[in-house]
């Protein structure tokens, strides 16, 4: 297997709907602009509450990695 280096960043996606959707969301967006992605590790599970108590949004922050091709 050739040698190579993988860059990690921190996404936040969000979804009225699931945990699953929030993720979703997020490494779609995230697959718009970075290339390679490879892992996607669920960090943080948190939800965005109305007054009533009821759930607006559910918050996935994810690690994510993708292939790091340095610059030139």
């Amino acid at each position: 297997m050739p040698e190579s280096v993988y860059k990690v960043i921190e996404l936040v996606g969000s979804s009225p709907e699931s945990w699953e959707k929030a993720a979703a969301v997020a490494l779609k967006q995230a697959s718009q602009t970075l290339e390679d992605l490879r892992i996607a590790e669920v960090v943080q599970l948190d939800t965005h509450l109305r007054p009533d108590g009821e759930v607006e949004a559910y918050r996935v922050k994810l690690r994510v990695s993708f292939k790091y091709k340095g610059h030139g």
